[in-house]
């Protein structure tokens, strides 16, 4: 165990010291007690007010979502997940990683499990952040190739990436897709305006944060850990392609060019015909961006004197500066269940610096090697791992990860302001905020 003199002598050391960091604040707050994933269920419904027909699209999307792939229908040649439920599965289909990780299931002579793959998970996506020559990579490596599997098409021979460079491998685990199409539905500029509002108050917490944009429309960017992509349907193509290693309409170009492990023609999905050339049914990446965009957003747990507590003094010591309670969307082209709904994600969806503790060194659009999207909060009640590479299971280390001191490549984390004050609360207050996240 750590004592405060080691602390004090050793907190801002980092890169490892960043553990260290987080350590030692845990001991001096560890009267708190994390109540856990709650077992009551709020999400995986999908939204109120839609048309029956598009209830009907929900569910067959959601049909095709936890649809499993083979290596005949484009799965591969390098793979992470055989299907968007392998990674998105708890608290029900269309979440984030289970307890129990799929991705064992994976391994056979020719492919190993990566020592950072757990079977108590969580399930996890390997980028590597730089190149053998030393230039920046950023991209994602599959974790599997389809050699070795009995589907393999004869002839198939790949090797396994080398995932041995534990310092050069930056992982993340699969975010919650719960209330995604009401999030597409808030407008650019409700976001622009909210990250505006109590600029003051932001500026003496050290918080700025901005709002990452899309290259070509200048658009506002808002999925993935660093908001990178603009829109559900890009975000679905994307995890198709590069997840499942099934090319589509959006992504229709194989990422390995091994063709003797190929067994389906590219795009390996399409639009659905029947004989007579009517459409039978959406191609598989508009069905999963419809799921997601039908996707409810989670429901409340139970509200009781401790979480209102937690709420008000979640506020108060300034976490609502990023994690933004309320926003209204816009007109939406889906209809009455998304246009101009009050919602309550608790994210500002803008990246904001978290210092070299969380810096994962990827960049992506203007988020650089320490930026992160504010990770909205709602649903997090039942989540089991937190932050980007699922490195805490218990909240309150999640929290206290905010923290960090600069470095010579990362400035220091804009939550650190926030952090000293949840650390200088009462261990009642301290205890009530974490109630009141586990409520959300």
């Amino acid at each position: 165990m750590f004592n405060r003199n080691t602390c004090a002598r050793s907190a801002f050391t980092l890169r490892a010291s960043s553990i260290l960091l987080v350590s030692c604040l845990f001991t001096t707050a560890n009267a708190q007690i994390d109540p856990g994933a709650r077992a009551d269920k709020a999400a995986g419904d999908a939204l109120s007010g839609i048309s029956q027909q598009q209830l009907n699209l929900f569910n067959q999307a959601k049909s095709t979502f936890s649809e499993v792939d083979d290596v005949t229908s484009g799965l591969g040649p390098r793979f992470n997940a055989d299907s968007c439920a392998t990674c998105h599965a708890f608290p029900a289909v269309g979440g984030s990683s289970p307890a129990s990780n799929p991705q064992v299931r994976f391994v056979n002579a020719k492919n190993a499990l990566p020592p950072f793959v757990r079977a108590n998970g969580p399930v996890v996506e390997a980028r590597f952040i730089s190149n053998p020559d030393g230039t920046r990579d950023g991209g994602v490596h599959a974790l599997f190739t389809v050699d070795g599997r009995r589907d393999s098409p004869p002839g198939c021979s790949m090797p396994q990436e080398n995932f041995s460079n534990a310092v050069n491998i930056s992982l993340r685990i699969p975010t919650p897709t719960f209330g995604l199409g009401l999030v597409e539905a808030i407008s650019d500029a409700t976001l622009v305006k909210n990250l505006a509002l109590n600029a003051g108050a932001k500026a003496a917490l050290g918080i700025f944060g901005k709002l990452n944009r899309n290259g070509n429309d200048g658009g506002v960017t808002r999925f993935g850990w660093k908001a990178q992509n603009k829109s559900l349907q890009i975000f679905a193509g994307e995890a198709y392609n590069v997840e499942q290693g099934v090319t589509n309409l959006v992504f229709p170009n194989e990422r390995d060019d091994t063709a003797s492990c190929y067994a389906a023609a590219s795009p390996n999905d399409s639009i659905h015909l029947e004989s007579n050339g009517t459409m039978d049914l959406l191609d598989d990446a508009t069905q999963f961006a419809m799921f997601m965009r039908l996707l409810a957003a989670p429901a409340r747990g139970p509200i009781d004197s401790t979480v209102t507590q937690g709420a008000n003094q979640f506020t108060a010591i300034g976490c609502a500066n990023c994690h933004t309670a309320t926003l209204v969307t816009g007109t939406s082209g889906f209809g009455a269940g998304l246009s101009n709904q009050t919602i309550h994600p608790y994210s500002d969806f803008a990246v904001h610096k978290m210092g070299p503790g969380l810096a994962d060194h990827i960049s992506q659009g203007s988020a650089g090697g320490d930026e992160f999207r504010t990770a909205p909060l709602w649903g997090l009640g039942q989540r089991l791992f937190f932050l980007h590479d699922g490195r805490a299971t218990d909240l309150l280390q999640a929290i206290l990860a905010h923290a960090s001191g600069s470095n010579k490549e990362f400035p220091d984390s804009e939550a650190n302001s926030v952090i000293a004050n949840f650390t200088a609360l009462s261990t009642s207050d301290k205890q009530a905020v974490l109630n009141f996240l586990r409520s959300l």
